[in-house]
């Protein structure tokens, strides 16, 4: 009686274990969509930086050869350059890959 009391006890222990790891398995699983996501929107923004960049290393390019053809003999007015957002991980916050927007 006294074994059955004393494997009954290791049995509800291992029950209450048993449920606290379900739930981390379940808290880690909603956290590691929420990464993946956030991971996802980064990449994204990254390859929109890349093309937003190659894009300007064209545009100076071309403005270099024009420099160096003689075309920008009279000065040009450049319309201002768009306002866009530059963006940051912002280290306040719980997840390092949040994401912060800025003003250039």
């Amino acid at each position: 009686v006294e074994k059955n009391l004393k494997l009954e006890e290791k049995i509800t222990m291992l029950q209450q274990q048993n449920e606290e790891l379900r739930a981390r398995i379940e808290q880690n699983t909603v956290i590691t969509r929420q990464l993946s996501e956030e991971n996802a929107n980064l990449q994204e923004y990254v390859e929109k930086e890349v093309e937003e960049k190659k894009k300007l290393s064209r545009t100076n390019e071309e403005l270099l050869w024009k420099l160096q053809e003689g075309d920008a003999v009279s000065p040009v007015k450049l319309p201002p350059a768009p306002s866009t957002p530059f963006y940051r991980c912002s280290s306040e916050n719980s997840s390092p890959a949040k994401v912060r927007t800025l003003r250039r």
